[in-house]
C-alpha cells in the first residue's frame, strides 16, 4: 500500500507544525494547519511560513488539492485564505466548527460570522474520505480539545491536531468553551485504538522538561506506553481528574483572542475600513 509523504514545518512563535503531505505517485498534495506570521507587539501580518510551505511544494513539483484544519486554532493565525488564493485549493475543517463560531461570534461582537460554516469549502463529518491522488484522507472526529476537532488518516500516518503531545509532554487542555476532558479522553483512545506503528503528527511541542529538542512525530505505540497523562492504561476518571485540575493553573494562549476571531472565518481578515485599515476586537472585561 503506498503511504504518504509528509514535509513537516515547524513555526518557533507560535510552537506550531504545519504540514505538506502528498501521494509520491501523482504529488497531489493537501497542506495542514498552515501559519499566517502575525507580530501581536506591532499588528503586523506577513505570509513568510506559508510562502515556505508554497516552495517546497513547488520544489517537489506537488499540485495543492487541499488546506485542511484541524480545528479552529486559538494560539496562532491561520494562513488557509492566502493558499487558498495561490493555489485555488478548498479550505476543509470539521463539521461542528458551526458550535465554535456561534460560541465565539457574540464574544467579538462579530455579525459577519455566519454560525453554519459557509466561509469554509467543505464540513468534515466522522467518516467522510477526500481523495488526494490516489490516496484517501479519512476523517476521525477527535473532539475534546475543542468540540471540532478531527484527525486526519492517510495510510499509516494521522495528523491529531492539539489531541494529543509528545509522549513526554502529555494531552492538549479541555478547558475551551465546548471544550471537555472525558470526551478528550475517548478521543485519545480512539487515536490508540490504531495499530501500534501508526505514525502520528502532532500540531505543537513546547520541549518537555529535560528535552532539549523540538519533536513532533510519533507513534501509536509509544503513546500507548510512555505518554505520561494516558499511558500504561490511566482509567478515565484519573485522566479527567488529572486534566481538570491541570487546566485550572493554566494562562488563556497569548494569541487566543486575535486568532478566534480570525479563524472562525475560516482565515480570513477583518475586511478594511474605508482607509484600506483592518483591526482586530479586543473585548475588556469588568
Amino acid at each position: 500500500m503506498t503511504q504518504p509523504r509528509v514535509h513537516a514545518q515547524f513555526d518557533e512563535a507560535t510552537h506550531t507544525v504545519s504540514y505538506v503531505v502528498w501521494d509520491p505517485a501523482t504529488r497531489r498534495a493537501a497542506i495542514i494547519d498552515p501559519v499566517l506570521d502575525y507580530d501581536h507587539r506591532t499588528g503586523r501580518v506577513s505570509h513568510r511560513s506559508a510562502d515556505d510551505l508554497l516552495g517546497f511544494a513547488a520544489g517537489q513539483g506537488l499540485s495543492v488539492d487541499w488546506v485542511l484544519e484541524t480545528h479552529a486554532h486559538a494560539d496562532h493565525l491561520s494562513a488557509a485564505p492566502y493558499l487558498k488564493e495561490k493555489t485555488g485549493a478548498p479550505i476543509g475543517i470539521g463539521a461542528r466548527i458551526t458550535e465554535v463560531q456561534r460560541t465565539f461570534a457574540p464574544v467579538f461582537g462579530l455579525d459577519d460570522v455566519s454560525g453554519d460554516g459557509r466561509e469554509f469549502d467543505r464540513l468534515l463529518r466522522d467518516g467522510d474520505t477526500i481523495a488526494l491522488g490516489g490516496l484517501q484522507v479519512e476523517v476521525m472526529h477527535t473532539p475534546g480539545h475543542t468540540p471540532a476537532c478531527v484527525s486526519y488518516r492517510i495510510g499509516e500516518a494521522v495528523f491529531v491536531g492539539d489531541t494529543l503531545f509528545m509522549p513526554d509532554y502529555g494531552t492538549a487542555r479541555a478547558d475551551f468553551p465546548g471544550g471537555d476532558a472525558r470526551t478528550l479522553y475517548r478521543s485519545i483512545h480512539r487515536l490508540l485504538a490504531l495499530p501500534d506503528a501508526t505514525r502520528l503528527y502532532l500540531c505543537h511541542d513546547y520541549k518537555a522538561p529535560g528535552r532539549d529538542h523540538f519533536a513532533w512525530e510519533t507513534t501509536v505505540g509509544e503513546e500507548k506506553t510512555r505518554n505520561i497523562h494516558v499511558g500504561g492504561g490511566v482509567d478515565e476518571a484519573s485522566f479527567v481528574a488529572m486534566r481538570e485540575a491541570r487546566d485550572a493553573t493554566l494562562a488563556a494562549p497569548v494569541l487566543l483572542l486575535p486568532s478566534l476571531q480570525v479563524n472562525i472565518r475560516a482565515g480570513r481578515l477583518p475586511d478594511p475600513d474605508r482607509d484600506g485599515r483592518r483591526f482586530l476586537r479586543i473585548p475588556l472585561k469588568p
